[in-house]
């Protein structure tokens, strides 16, 4: 198991990473994240994956993967940010839904 540092502040963290920048969890995504909906509860699965898609920086993107037409999901993105995400389908069905979610605004 790796040691865990805990630092005073996020300052103290982003200065002791190499080149000193960036933050102190030792991991980035280099490819494209793909979030499998199915593994989020029901109950908490539209605020997630909002809670995600919000986070994009524009320009980045994410994928979400569904095992059905999330229809109703991206109606709400729409609603809530209008052109702010763009959305292209890259699988539809009939297993499984993948769609690019890409912060444009």
């Amino acid at each position: 198991m790796g040691s865990i540092e805990i630092h005073r502040s996020r300052s103290e963290a982003t200065t002791q990473m190499p080149g000193g920048t960036g933050c102190a969890c030792g991991g980035h995504d280099e490819e494209l994240p793909e979030l499998d909906a199915q593994a989020i509860p029901h109950a908490v699965r539209h605020a997630a994956i909002f809670g995600a898609i919000e986070s994009l920086k524009p320009g980045a993107a994410l994928v979400i993967s569904a095992t059905h037409d999330p229809v109703p999901l991206l109606t709400q993105l729409r609603g809530k940010h209008g052109d702010t995400f763009h959305t292209r389908y890259l699988d539809e069905g009939p297993e499984r839904w993948r769609i690019l979610v890409r912060h444009v605004g």
